[in-house]
């Protein structure tokens, strides 16, 4: 532990020279082991209520989170992305014309380095009334089967916790919208929640069937002849992971988290792809999920996995704008290096700064 010094600044120096001179001194005999966690503080967003017009969804408590009326979404959360995931909270409130029937479902690591509590808190700070629940995710059941992808940021553990999602959240649960952490919505959640599924998908997402759909795997999974099979009969088109409306019930009378790992468990044996959590959905669901507007993930906006540069909308309307890639908003305009269109996400960041002035 390092000694604090008696210094005696000379008697003329100024008043405010001398506060300063002993707060530096002060601050430079600081034992190490008085650093505490610099979490992030965030404001509290507006209050958002119910149109006349919307249900009840017949919930006493923050503990009921199993309405059939209510529009359920799920998240990951971390530090790394909390930020975005609270500009995301806010977002869907506040384009809901039924913001207290939405039930958030948040998934967050069980390791000793996730602190719940501090979750909790923080969420519980900025959004007073919302109701949520936060599940922990045990990452030693995937970890051992994360191969090393292209950006470092695709093999963390909580990447995954959408392969288990029918696991971890309550059996109760029919129907989820599952949200990525670094896009926001500018429309009703409501409408996509109520996507047609059919008589038999499981999940619905945008489909992009002009992109280059063999990319995603290697020449070692066309090569092999029972492997390039997988696809026959399938109009198999990319789709994103980050928005996605899952029937839990079919996942699970299904048991799609075993055909996940199945195909991950061959990944760790022989390199069939490169991009993370993606493939294995690509490998089970392609060509077999229904589909939703493409409004729905105007995707890509973080630029490629590599450089992060700045792109362009999709032609078309927009509900839901989507910093996937690796360039995320919050991260360039701390930089001062933004791109135009990360001032479409600016208006939902609630990081409360430094030298930020109480209204």
């Amino acid at each position: 532990m390092p000694k604090l010094a008696l210094i005696i600044p000379p008697y003329h120096l100024h008043r405010h020279h001398l506060l300063l001179f002993l707060l530096i001194s002060a601050t430079n005999a600081a034992p190490a082991s008085a650093t505490t966690t610099n979490y992030q503080r965030f404001k509290e967003a507006p209050q958002f209520y119910n149109s006349p017009t919307c249900p009840s969804i017949g919930i006493s408590d923050t503990n009921d989170m199993c309405s059939d009326q209510a529009v359920h979404v799920a998240m990951t959360l971390d530090a790394a992305y909390l930020r975005g995931s609270m500009a995301a909270i806010l977002s869907v409130l506040q384009h809901s014309s039924c913001p207290q029937n939405i039930l958030f479902h948040f998934i967050a690591s069980a390791s000793a380095s996730t602190n719940h509590h501090h979750l909790q808190h923080t969420i519980s700070l900025s959004f007073p009334s919302l109701k949520f629940q936060i599940y922990p995710y045990d990452s030693s059941t995937v970890s051992g089967l994360i191969s090393t992808s292209i950006r470092s940021a695709l093999d963390c553990p909580l990447n995954y916790a959408r392969n288990y999602l029918a696991n971890i959240l309550p059996r109760c649960l029919r129907r989820v919208v599952y949200l990525d952490s670094d896009l926001v919505l500018v429309d009703d959640i409501a409408k996509l929640a109520a996507t047609p599924l059919g008589d038999h998908s499981v999940l619905a997402a945008p489909e992009y069937c002009n992109a280059n759909f063999t990319s995603y795997f290697t020449p070692t999974f066309w090569s092999n002849p029972t492997l390039s099979l997988t696809f026959a009969g399938r109009k198999a088109c990319y789709f994103n992971t980050g928005v996605m409306v899952i029937d839990l019930q079919r996942w699970r009378e299904g048991d799609y988290t075993t055909k996940i790992i199945e195909w991950m468990e061959l990944q760790k044996r022989m390199r069939i792809y490169e991009l993370g959590s993606l493939p294995p959905f690509l490998l089970v669901f392609a060509g077999n999920i229904a589909s939703v507007d493409h409004r729905w993930n105007q995707h890509g906006l973080g630029g490629d996995n590599y450089r992060g540069l700045c792109r362009d909308l999709h032609p078309g309307p927009v509900s839901l704008l989507h910093w996937s890639g690796k360039g995320k908003p919050w991260v360039r305009l701390d930089a001062n290096r933004p791109c135009p269109l990360d001032a479409l996400w600016a208006p939902y960041d609630l990081l409360q700064t430094p030298f930020a002035l109480e209204s």
